[in-house]
C-alpha cells in the first residue's frame, strides 16, 4: 500500500486471502464476531507493516526521487497485463476500447482534485478533506490493480501520508483512516458484484485506469548521470509486480 502503483487487492489475491476480505467486509453484519477478527488481524499486520516500511520508503524517496519515481512507473506497467489477462477478450468490439477510455478519464479526472489542500486547511474543513480522500482511496484499495497510493499520489497527499506515518500525525491519519474505512463499507459489496456479474466491463474499466495511471506518474527524461539507474529502477519495478501478479494466475488455475 506505501509503494504508488502496487495494487492492495492484488496482494491480498497472491496471499490467498482476497476472497475472504471481501465477504467479511461486503457481509460484516452477517457473522459480525469472525468477521471483526479477520479484518483486526488484517488491519493490524497492515500497519505494522507500514509503520515499519514508511521511514526507509520516505528517505529513498527523498534521497533519488528521478530512480524511485521510475521504480514505481515499472510497477504500475507491471500490472497492466495481470489485468488485461482478468478481461479475458477473445475478440474486439467497439465496447472494448470504450470501458477502457472510461477507466483513463477516470485517472484523468482524479488529477483535478485539490491536491494540496490538507497541508493549508485545519480544523472541521481538513477532517473533511482527509476523510473525503480516504473514502476515494477505498475504492482502491478494494479492486485489484489499482494501487491505493498511486490514487494518493493523484491527489497529491502522497508525501504527507508518508511523513504522516513516519512521525504519527494523528490528526491526519485518524480522519484519513475513517473515510477509508466508512467508502470501504459502503462499496465493497458493490464493487465485488460487479465483478461477478459483470467481469468482462469491470476489468477493461481497470486496465483503463492502469494505462491511464502508467501516462500520468511518468516522471520526465532523467538527465544523463540518471539514465542506467532509472532503467534498473523501472526493470525492478516492472519484473516485482509482473512476477507477483504471474503467481496470481498460476494459483488460480492450481
Amino acid at each position: 500500500m506505501l509503494i504508488p502503483g502496487v495494487s492492495g487487492g492484488t496482494m491480498a489475491m497472491v496471499v490467498g486471502v482476497y476472497d475472504r476480505l471481501i465477504h467479511a467486509v461486503g457481509d460484516f453484519f452477517q457473522d459480525i464476531r469472525n468477521n471483526f477478527k479477520l479484518l483486526l488481524w488484517f488491519c493490524l499486520g497492515g500497519g505494522v507493516g507500514m509503520l515499519l516500511l514508511a521511514k526507509p520508503l520516505l528517505r529513498l524517496l527523498e534521497t533519488f526521487p528521478m530512480p524511485m519515481s521510475y521504480f514505481f512507473l515499472g510497477a504500475v506497467a507491471g500490472s497492466v497485463p495481470m489485468i488485461y489477462r482478468k478481461t479475458t477478450v477473445k475478440s474486439f468490439s467497439f465496447s472494448v476500447p470504450i470501458y477502457v477510455l472510461l477507466g483513463m478519464a477516470a485517472v484523468w479526472l482524479i488529477e483535478f482534485l485539490p491536491t494540496s489542500e490538507a497541508s493549508t486547511l485545519s480544523g472541521v474543513g481538513k477532517v473533511l478533506f482527509l476523510m473525503l480522500a480516504g473514502v476515494i482511496a477505498a475504492v482502491a484499495l478494494i479492486l485489484p490493480g489499482i494501487s491505493v497510493s498511486f490514487v494518493m499520489l493523484m491527489m497529491g497527499l502522497y508525501d504527507q501520508m508518508v511523513r504522516a506515518m513516519d512521525g504519527l500525525d494523528f490528526s491526519f491519519l485518524i480522519p484519513l483512516g475513517l473515510g477509508l474505512g466508512l467508502g470501504i463499507l459502503s462499496t465493497a459489496k458493490v464493487l465485488a458484484v460487479l465483478m461477478e456479474r459483470f467481469p468482462l466491463a469491470t476489468y477493461l474499466v481497470i486496465l483503463g485506469f492502469m494505462i491511464g495511471s502508467v501516462l500520468s506518474v511518468f516522471p520526465g527524461l532523467p538527465t544523463l548521470v540518471e539514465v542506467v539507474p532509472c532503467l534498473i529502477t523501472f526493470a525492478l519495478g516492472f519484473t516485482a509486480i509482473y512476477q507477483l501478479s504471474k503467481r496470481e494466475d498460476d494459483g488460480l488455475t492450481q
